[in-house]
């Protein structure tokens, strides 16, 4: 009997690539840039199935050149590249990786939040260009991270693992979402759940934690930034679009707040253009989640949910199950 055949916009890693070789008749984008949407479409054309990353617009679009089209796979835990609805009245069953890369992504959270408070990629430069004079009382003098206050918008699982990571600290956590977490997680984690206009006038570092969403989309923006401390410094590791990139360079120039670190992007992949040359903001090319085990688990889940569908059963991790 034939294997369905599925197309994979990356070429994705060895232990998955192998389950998803032994089930399907794949069709690999094997080149490290981006397959062009033209391709994309071209190739999609006579698959039932479709592994893609989040750089892949997941449309009608796509979904009318794709009629035979079962399940897409997004190789994420963001899904805001696919248009479930449109998958759905196609019957198309639409799939992301949820928790795998929760503490891989929380990691890279302090990682940003403790590079910008120390002025680590500064320090860096410096010692590189060769023009390091030696130690100095005030030199690269940073913020301290312990004690401080941490505000965290959106206290999803992501959100909760950077919490237990500022225990170590001995932070305060103020945290702000759309339903607050149940008290006893709340006093386990020592978070406090206030109105986000408190959070952001009273925390040292506000970490962001939300998925994009039409109602998160420019969240943070200038009313927020003209409520912060002007020591305070925002770190965002969820999507671009939910910070204002131009508030953000204004209260930037205006010393409306000390610093940003940044993973996503309003328009990736470019970078607004006011924030590349400062050196009181840390860029990094959306890597939150880009350890090779965390990575490779991603890839394998978006195959198990795959394989799960031609089997007859649930995939676990479908974002539209009522389509079964």
């Amino acid at each position: 009997m034939a294997k369905p055949k599925l197309l994979s916009t990356h070429k994705l890693f060895e232990a998955p690539r192998k389950l998803l070789d032994e089930h399907f008749d794949v069709d690999y984008w094997e080149r490290p840039e981006r397959p062009p949407r033209a391709e994309v479409l071209a190739r999609v054309a006579d698959k039932e199935a479709l592994i893609c990353l989040l750089t892949e617009k997941i449309n009608d679009e796509l979904l009318d050149a794709a009629p035979k089209l079962r399940i897409v796979c997004n190789v994420a835990v963001g899904f805001d590249n696919i248009d479930v609805a449109a998958c759905t009245r196609r019957k198309i069953v639409a799939t992301n990786t949820p928790g795998v890369l929760d503490e891989t992504t929380a990691d890279f959270a302090w990682t940003l939040l403790m590079a910008v408070a120390r002025r680590l990629v500064e320090g860096d430069q410096l010692t590189r260009s060769g023009a390091w004079a030696g130690w100095n009382l005030d030199q690269l003098c940073g913020a301290d991270v312990w004690g401080k206050t941490l505000g965290l918008v959106g206290f999803g699982r992501i959100g909760r693992a950077v919490a237990r990571r500022a225990a170590g600290f001995g932070m305060r956590i103020l945290y702000n979402d759309a339903i607050p977490v149940a008290p006893e997680v709340a006093q386990q984690l020592n978070a406090e759940f206030v109105e986000r206009d408190k959070l952001f006038a009273e925390a040292d570092f506000v970490s962001v934690h939300v998925p994009l969403l039409p109602e998160t989309r420019h969240l943070i923006s200038a009313a927020q930034f003209a409520k912060m401390k002007k020591t305070a410094y925002l770190i965002n590791t969820s999507r671009g679009p939910v910070v204002d990139e131009a508030a953000l360079v204004a209260a930037l120039q205006t010393g409306e707040i000390a610093g940003a670190a940044l993973d996503v992007y309003e328009n990736e992949p470019k970078v607004h253009a006011g924030l590349v040359g400062r050196k009181d903001v840390v860029l990094a090319p959306h890597i939150a989640s880009a350890s090779v085990e965390t990575r490779t688990k991603m890839a394998m889940m978006a195959v198990e949910n795959c394989v799960a569908r031609f089997e007859g059963k649930k995939p676990p991790n479908a974002l539209n199950p009522e389509v079964l």
